[in-house]
């Protein structure tokens, strides 16, 4: 009997496994030692994503401000997902963002506070501070339940995929498809088909984007640094 409806694809859910490979271009090319903060995404061909089966609580997501960083330097979050910002420094930061993706400012605040953003729409958000330029990370947000992050060895698994056709993406802060036709693309996903191998990225060892602050004016000189005990 033949049942129709994305929902009948779920009788046979796979964990879709891979590897990321970042590879240096020019003279003496050479995979990268690190392959990590590769997001990599199965979005459903012909229809919406369904809604993310997670368990009655959703994931607590933070991005710290500490020691002058945002700790972790990448999050990738569905969309619709509430991020808290607390700043553990003993000083003032200004968390914005004003590139594409999500734009917020969450104005100057202490150490021991804590803001949220709520990302509503799918896209890269750059964060920055608007007082220490060399603070900066990123948040990727997905309209797809589906999606993993590589670690440093590259890998990653997506588990519950329903088997059925998908727009499968690859975003890397410093990293590109080899061709420009490689990604995205559609693949099909079954249980005979849940390996992608090995996906080969180029890096441009170019981590973070020129940036000015959020009045668009270059940052003024640093402070002395500060040493932490």
């Amino acid at each position: 009997m033949l049942v129709l409806g994305w929902w009948t694809l779920q009788a046979q859910p796979v964990t879709v496994t891979g590897s990321i490979s970042l590879v240096r271009e020019g003279r003496g090319a050479a995979q990268t030692q690190d392959n990590s903060s590769a997001v990599v995404s199965l979005k459903p061909v012909g229809g919406a994503a369904p809604q993310a089966q997670r368990g009655p609580v959703r994931p607590r997501y933070q991005m710290l401000q500490h020691h002058k960083h945002f700790e972790p330097h990448l999050l990738a979050i569905p969309v619709g997902t509430m991020v808290e910002f607390p700043n553990l420094d003993p000083f003032f930061h200004n968390v914005f963002s004003m590139f594409d993706g999500n734009r917020f400012d969450l104005g100057l605040y202490e150490s021991g506070k804590s803001h949220t953003v709520t990302f509503s729409k799918p896209g890269i958000s750059y964060i920055f501070c608007n007082i220490h330029p060399e603070m900066s990370a990123v948040v990727v947000v997905l309209d797809t339940p589906y999606f993993a992050v590589s670690d440093r060895a590259g890998e990653f698994s997506i588990a519950n995929v329903a088997s059925g056709t998908y727009l499968l993406s690859v975003w890397h802060e410093r990293g590109r498809p080899q061709r420009p036709d490689q990604l995205p693309r559609e693949v099909a996903i079954s249980p005979d088909t849940a390996s992608f191998g090995v996906i080969r990225l180029v890096d441009s060892g170019q981590l973070s984007i020129p940036h000015k602050n959020k009045y668009g004016h270059d940052y003024e000189s640093p402070a002395p640094p500060m040493v932490y005990k």
